[in-house]
């Protein structure tokens, strides 16, 4: 959320003190809707996140194009109808996702290059959400331990976030890379990607895994989820843009809030399905 400044750029203290009340309490809500969604798998888990990737595919175009109504429409199609199909709702699912994911680039590429907005990354944006959607999907209906693999999943990704955004604040330091985001922090990275092992080998351990397993899955999410935020900062700062939006209070926009899972989730598809690494190997039926 596009915060409010005085006359000398500074931001009210009561904004941030606001900030530090209304983050943790929507963060809450919207993990409870996630944690939920995912325990009902299929349809649902699926819906849940089209409804993000909707208000996400929003926040994107209209900051390459201010008629960005079209672009919108073409990536929600083709992630919707690639998010269906990798449901099992269509046969051979994995090819008519990419197949829709791809379509649905061209299509954006070609209008942008007609109206001379921003192409690639109108483009771009079909992938960079469709992507990591059905990823997600994917890992809930395929992956060993499906349910508690995706908790993992989110719970590396959010403690990753809430450790750089602590231990950044607390620690200070050396700027992590001051030409893609001015804020971060190596006391960031290293805390979320601290906070983010633990996670991962604590839910491993209680569930009865292998906490080594779970702690390097968390850690391997936790770079790619760095590596997400990374990416959004620089896009932002690309076009002038402090947030992508301010639809959820202390968060900012959807695009905010959801750039981290955005990298991890395909990265953590490749390792799980595509390399047969299970995170919680030896976990209690």
């Amino acid at each position: 959320m596009s915060e409010a400044r005085d006359t000398a750029g500074h931001v009210p203290a009561q904004s941030s003190a606001r900030d530090w009340l209304t983050r943790p309490l929507f963060g809450l809500l919207m993990a409870a809707a996630t944690v939920g969604a995912a325990w009902l798998g299929g349809a649902w888990f699926a819906a849940l996140i089209a409804i993000a990737i909707a208000a996400a595919a929003r926040e994107w175009h209209r900051m390459f194009a201010r008629t960005f109504a079209p672009y919108m429409a073409v990536t929600i199609v083709s992630v919707v109808v690639a998010l269906t199909a990798s449901c099992g709702v269509l046969k051979a699912p994995s090819t008519f996702a990419w197949a829709m994911l791809m379509g649905g680039t061209i299509a954006n590429f070609s209008l942008a290059s007609f109206r001379r907005e921003e192409p690639a990354w109108q483009g771009f944006g079909v992938l960079y959400l469709g992507i990591s959607s059905v990823a997600m999907v994917m890992l809930r209906m395929k992956a060993p331990e499906a349910f508690w693999l995706v908790v993992t999943l989110f719970a590396a990704v959010w403690a990753t976030d809430t450790g750089a955004l602590v231990f950044g604040n607390l620690v200070g330091g050396p700027k992590l890379a001051p030409i893609l985001s001015p804020k971060k922090t190596w006391a960031g990275l290293f805390g979320g990607l601290a906070c983010a092992v633990v996670a991962g080998a604590a839910i491993a351990a209680l569930l009865g895994g292998d906490a080594v397993r779970g702690g390097l899955f968390g850690a391997g999410a936790s770079i790619a989820a760095h590596a997400g935020d990374l990416f959004e900062s620089w896009v932002k700062r690309k076009v002038g843009r402090k947030n992508s939006g301010n639809l959820i209070p202390g968060h900012g926009g959807v695009l905010d809030r959801i750039d981290s899972i955005i990298m991890a989730a395909p990265v953590c598809a490749v390792v799980v399905l595509g390399l047969g690494f299970n995170p919680l190997l030896g976990v209690n039926p």
